[in-house]
């Protein structure tokens, strides 16, 4: 009993409030958003009260996209932050950039879509097609991991991840890789669920997660767990100062974060130098 212990220990992860070994919690994971995927914007936009939206804008405000650009969104399967990122490009044209870029650099644009689940890229592609991106070439949809990137060092402008990086098993070696992978002058963005620090708003923001959400996955999507696993799941992830320290100890300069509605949201940033 104690062998096993001491294996299971030493590869040990969470999963929610679980602890499972490391390759348990990839297959866990990826259940998990294989069984969501058909629901995944319905549910965001109930779980958030529509928000998400507007955190996801101010995410691709910060990282200020412009043609031509070289982008990964990681874990950006159903394509919610890369079509901003495309539109802001586009509307940057209408206002009277066309006559600057030339068609060519317009080709060279690429927004690249990286997310683990086949699923969650499924449903991506189908609402690119939806919103008249399906035959967009620089939109590029790869199943990847994030913690072992198919891209070539110093390859990419910018890098996203939203509601992501929670869900991985080893957020160290996620940021090496955004690391690796930018250029010099490359900013990184984070936006995830965080920790709401403010007393009495805490206290109704834990009875809303733990009351409210898995109910609310149940009757929806009909998944109560998975629902109770992505509450859990934002417990377990590092507070906001703790995340900007491993986000400078992969070695992003001018890390920074600022909290949304009190916390409940974060994002984090840095540039690589």
């Amino acid at each position: 009993m104690l062998s096993s212990t001491s294996s299971l220990h030493s590869h040990a992860t969470s999963f929610g409030f679980k602890e499972v070994n490391e390759e348990e919690k990839a297959r866990m994971v990826g259940n998990v958003f294989t069984n969501v995927a058909a629901s995944y914007d319905v549910m965001n936009d109930l779980m958030s009260a529509g928000l998400h939206r507007l955190w996801k804008d101010r995410l691709v405000s910060k990282l200020n996209p412009f043609p031509g650009m070289k982008h990964l969104d990681v874990a950006g399967g159903t394509g919610d932050v890369a079509f901003r990122i495309l539109e802001t490009i586009n509307k940057a044209k209408l206002r009277g950039l066309r006559d600057v870029f030339e068609d060519t650099l317009e080709e060279e644009t690429q927004i690249y879509v990286c997310d683990i689940n086949p699923s969650m890229l499924n449903v991506g592609k189908q609402r690119a097609l939806e919103r008249g991106f399906g035959q967009d070439r620089s939109l590029v949809w790869v199943e990847g991991d994030a913690e072992n990137l198919s891209f070539k060092n110093d390859s990419m402008d910018g890098y996203t991840i939203a509601f992501g990086i929670r869900n991985v098993t080893h957020i160290e070696k996620v940021l090496n890789e955004a690391y690796r992978v930018l250029k010099r002058g490359g900013r990184f963005l984070c936006l995830e669920l965080s920790h709401v620090d403010i007393p009495i708003f805490k206290e109704l923001y834990d009875l809303y997660s733990f009351s409210v959400i898995p109910a609310m996955g149940e009757l929806v999507a009909g998944d109560r767990g998975s629902y109770q696993y992505l509450v859990e799941s934002i417990r377990r992830f590092p507070p906001q100062d703790k995340f900007a320290s491993m986000i400078a100890d992969a070695g992003f300069q001018k890390v920074e974060y600022e909290n949304l509605v009190g916390g409940v949201v974060a994002i984090h940033s840095g540039l690589k130098v």
